[in-house]
Order: structure tokens, then sequence, then C-alpha cells
């Protein structure tokens, strides 16, 4: 499962739904563009801590999903902590996808 969502996230990227780094995400959230954040869970606290807050606030969804070199990988780029997905589509399924692969 873990591999389809994955799949998921560097399809989204592709298709240019994602938004990378920390101030530009923070930017998305406030914005009310961001549908979803996914956060590494090897994330520094200050980093985590500042998304998380800003999601929370601005009641965005988001996930701590695998390590920050799994989630840069599955986008093609590297030294990747966190993202933002920008279609709510997209958000809709890969939230499914993290759902079923705790309770499966």
């Amino acid at each position: 499962m873990n591999q389809k969502f994955l799949n998921m996230i560097g399809l989204a990227f592709r298709a240019g739904k994602c938004t990378l780094g920390e101030e530009a995400i923070v930017r998305d959230i406030q914005r009310k563009r961001a549908c979803l954040v996914l956060i590494a869970n090897d994330t520094g606290i200050n980093t985590k801590k500042k998304l998380v807050d800003k999601c929370s606030f601005y009641k965005v969804p988001y996930r701590e999903v695998v390590d920050r070199d799994t989630l840069s990988s599955a986008i093609g780029k590297s030294g990747r902590v966190a993202l933002a997905i920008t279609d709510r589509g997209f958000a809709t399924k890969i939230t499914s996808m993290l759902d079923e692969s705790i309770r499966g």
C-alpha cells in the first residue's frame, strides 16, 4: 500500500498539483489553496510545529507520512520534508489510501 500512495504523490507532483518549500506551503495554507499537507516523519521539530500549527488554525488536513528520503524520491526531488497537495481529488485519494493502510 505504501508504494501506491507514493506513486499517487508522484502523479500529483507531475500534474503540477503540489507545493514545495516551507514558506510556499504556509502561504498556500493561509490562502486556503492547500487541500492536504504531507509531513515527513523525520522533519525537524520547529518545521513540524510550524506546519501543524498552521494546518490546525486554518483547518487544513495534514498527515505525517514516510521519512524525508522516501517522500523526496516519490517526487524526484531531494531533501523535501513536506509538501502540500493543492488539488481536492488528489488530496481525497491520498487521504483514503493513507487511512486504508492504517486500518489494513
